[in-house]
């Protein structure tokens, strides 16, 4: 194992979290009376000599990076920089203790949007940006976004090899992970971009029309608003943001080729197709329930509310307009139901993704026709390119290592003093990067009441969800191996 390089490269993380810092400390400078300044610029100044003394002292060497080594700086790269992130939080003080400036941190750049923030308004602007920048770099991935500043081809496609799952670049014809990353990120700054001028003209300020486009399309789920979109009572807005995280929890490869090709290639795609029939199913199954057992006298007002919640939990950007925890029954469960799936691998959504639930229903399907007609070959394919047995053996194992770690959570969190309902959901929310549950966890509630063992916990569920489990597991299965 080349520990240096590995060194060498999570510097190069640092030193693009300092540059972040950098801007949001700028943008403090700007605002009057904005007390953030000072801890944002001092965090960036250390952030940058720990980034930059890897780069200055010790060389990487001529070899290339291997799988090793791209799995190592991807795992240990995201825990250096959600430690370093919590710095602004730390030196800011008021509501952030040690714990509670890492969940934030960890919340961040998972894109999960967990908060323990009682009053979000009350942050100055300086740090209101950084909180919602962390979300937009985690959302591209902190190595595929550096990945981008390295010359050298091998070490950049066996990172981006590293961080974007094999199932999110299946759907991609491009040669190359590398390219594959590209591509995303011109997709990424695309819709970040539209999505920010279209809630300009809905009649937002210049500063919430961004972090709300950065928070949307990194399906985090940030806002600078308490009651997160519900205060701004503006169904334009609502309307911008729903297509927004729709269209950041679909493949950003097939986007990327659906422009070249006039949008044959994504609508075309089996795997999009059954993302948007689902969330229609939901939405219209939420309304009618919501007519029916709710209380809503306009059907309208139903399909909107029941639109932006079931946009928002299956992108699992957690954007709230409603109190969710205050409906019925069904429409909970229904809404939950979207918070494990999610959107299309290839997105910045989280969860298990529909990709791989397909995936593994047309192979349950293919096994039990195989059983009743043995001597029939049956070819497992999804959007028309036939899968491995491995493959499908992959994807089943990847669910039942999420349901596990998702049940061992949830005892944890009950263990700990939370009620059955909010330990679950909390369980779920975490380990899908979804961030609002439901009990004392709701879409308007926050975690700044669950127990400090269980904000651990929940940290080591949002880097196992957004790393997708796999690359901690080869982690620790490499140093057993080893032992």
């Amino acid at each position: 194992m080349n520990t240096k390089v590995i060194v060498y490269y999570i510097g190069v993380s640092l030193l693009m979290v300092a540059a972040l810092m950098l801007l949001s400390g700028i943008i403090a400078c700007f605002t009057p009376g904005d007390e953030s300044r000072i801890p944002l610029l001092f965090s960036a100044f250390l952030t940058a000599i720990a980034g930059l003394y890897p780069l200055l002292f010790i060389k990487r060497g001529t070899e290339r990076l291997r799988f090793r080594e791209g799995n190592c700086v991807v795992v240990f790269s995201w825990l250096t920089v959600c430690l370093f992130g919590m710095l602004p939080y730390l030196l800011y003080g008021q509501e952030f203790e040690a714990l509670d400036a890492l969940f934030e941190s960890v919340s961040g750049f998972t894109t999960t949007g967990a908060s323990i923030l009682d009053d979000v308004e009350a942050l100055p602007r300086g740090l209101q940006f950084w909180r919602i920048s962390t979300a937009w770099v985690g959302g591209a991935g902190i190595v595929t976004l550096f990945s981008m500043l390295i010359t050298r081809g091998g070490d950049r496609s066996a990172l981006s090899g590293a961080e974007i799952s094999d199932v999110a670049r299946s759907a991609f014809s491009g040669r190359g992970n590398a390219l594959f990353a590209n591509r995303l990120l011109v997709v990424y700054l695309s819709l970040t971009s539209l999505t920010l001028f279209a809630l300009k003209l809905t009649g937002m300020g210049w500063f919430d029309a961004a972090a709300h486009a950065m928070s949307a399309c990194s399906t985090c789920g940030f806002s600078t608003r308490n009651t997160s979109i519900a205060s701004f009572a503006n169904p334009a807005a609502e309307i911008v943001l729903t297509f927004a995280m729709l269209a950041c929890a679909l493949n950003f490869g097939l986007i990327f080729q659906s422009f070249l090709r006039g949008g044959k290639k994504l609508w075309h795609s089996e795997t999009v197709k059954v993302f948007l029939c689902l969330v229609l199913l939901f939405i219209f199954m939420i309304a009618v329930d919501l007519y029916w057992n709710a209380g809503y006298r306009s059907i309208p007002k139903a399909l909107r509310d029941a639109s932006f919640q079931v946009a928002s939990l299956a992108t699992t950007t957690g954007f709230a307009t409603r109190d969710t925890v205050q409906w019925p029954a069904l429409s909970m469960a229904l809404l939950w139901l979207c918070s494990w799936v999610c959107g299309c691998s290839g997105s910045t959504s989280g969860g298990i993704k529909i990709d791989r639930l397909l995936l593994a229903v047309k192979g349950v399907r293919a096994r039990v026709r195989g059983t009743v007609n043995p001597g029939l070959v049956r070819i497992v394919r999804v959007d028309g390119m036939p899968r491995s047995a491995e493959q499908v053996g992959e994807v089943g194992i990847f669910i039942f290592c999420y349901l596990l770690f998702a049940a061992l959570f949830t005892v944890i969190n009950v263990a700990g003093g939370l009620d059955f309902i909010t330990g679950l959901t909390a369980s779920v929310a975490c380990l899908g990067n979804v961030g609002p549950g439901f009990g004392d966890v709701g879409s308007m509630a926050n975690y700044a009441h669950i127990p400090a063992l269980l904000k651990v916990s929940g940290i080591l569920e949002m880097l196992l969800g957004r790393l997708e489990i796999f690359p901690v597991l080869y982690l620790f299965g490499e140093r057993y191996r080893k032992n």
